[in-house]
């Protein structure tokens, strides 16, 4: 065994070998089975989806809640021993009720992924509908504050508690016309490092994922948005966008859920506090 490899391994992962059969461009870290119990907002779909896919493939018991009920019918089907339930996060009535069953149902909790959001309209902020920023901060931020806030009594009972708040590059950089998503975005952040500093005491890691163009039909919504306030075609606004990134390709959510599993790993139990950014380097939102 190489030096590389041996400091590797003893982090407790193997990097599995280049499988030529397979096309695969990289080797794949191996983290090896989970026994953590999962709680997914919104993870019926998109990169929800993914994570519940991903944690489940390692062993982990998952809650999803979602508000799409076709959605929830499917990944049930998809997915054996996954538990999921309806639930609007935009109503702390029925977060307060959906924490509790989910931590029943897990027989405790390990793992949040706060992974609820909109995207809002695409408006400059003179023009923005007060009624509809209200929408995006409560489902995008207030939200995450809440299932939060009910999740950390049981957070504190687990050996290696962990939160992964889904931020986005809109949480890194100016976001014009998408004022109150990037402002949530970055109001994620500030709350996922205020977390990291309140819950270190207990063990208790708290990190939030910041992607880029992820691949999917709610990008193409975005884009769209894009090209009707700017007048460009949607071929030039995503042209845009992928020149903005030194790789020039959108982001698969399995790698984000991917990166997910490695935060809440072992592998991962010295990081806390931090944004991780999945985004092809990518210099503006």
């Amino acid at each position: 065994m190489g030096e590389s490899a041996g400091y590797l391994a003893g982090f407790g992962y193997d990097i599995w070998m280049l499988n030529l059969a397979s096309g695969s461009r990289c080797g794949q870290i191996a983290m090896g089975l989970m026994s953590q119990r999962v709680l997914i907002t919104a993870g019926a779909a998109g990169i929800g989806r993914e994570f519940a896919r991903a944690f489940t493939a390692n062993g982990a018991k998952v809650f999803v809640c979602d508000v799409d009920d076709k959605a929830l019918a499917t990944i049930a089907k998809e997915i054996s021993g996954l538990t999921v339930r309806r639930c609007d996060v935009s109503s702390r009535a029925e977060i307060e009720r959906m924490v509790p069953e989910a931590v029943a149902a897990l027989d405790g909790l390990d793992v949040l992924i706060n992974n609820a959001g909109i995207a809002g309209l695409t408006l400059p902020i003179a023009e923005y509908p007060p009624d509809d920023w209200d929408k995006v901060v409560a489902v995008n931020l207030t939200a995450m504050f809440d299932v939060t806030r009910l999740a950390i009594p049981h957070l504190k009972k687990s050996k290696a508690g962990c939160i992964i708040n889904m931020s986005s590059i809109a949480g890194r950089y100016g976001f014009p016309n998408r004022s109150p998503y990037a402002a949530t975005k970055w109001g994620v952040i500030g709350l996922t490092k205020t977390l990291a500093m309140e819950l270190g005491e207990w063990g208790i890691r708290a990190n939030a994922i910041a992607p880029g163009a992820v691949e999917g039909e709610r990008i193409v919504r975005v884009f769209q948005g894009r090209a009707q306030i700017s007048g460009r075609s949607l071929d030039e606004v995503k042209a845009d966008a992928l020149a903005a990134a030194s790789i020039k390709t959108m982001i698969d959510p399995k790698d984000i859920a991917q990166l997910a599993v490695f935060l809440a790993s072992d592998a991962a139990k010295s990081i806390s506090g931090q944004v991780i950014p999945i985004d092809n380097d990518r210099q503006k939102a």
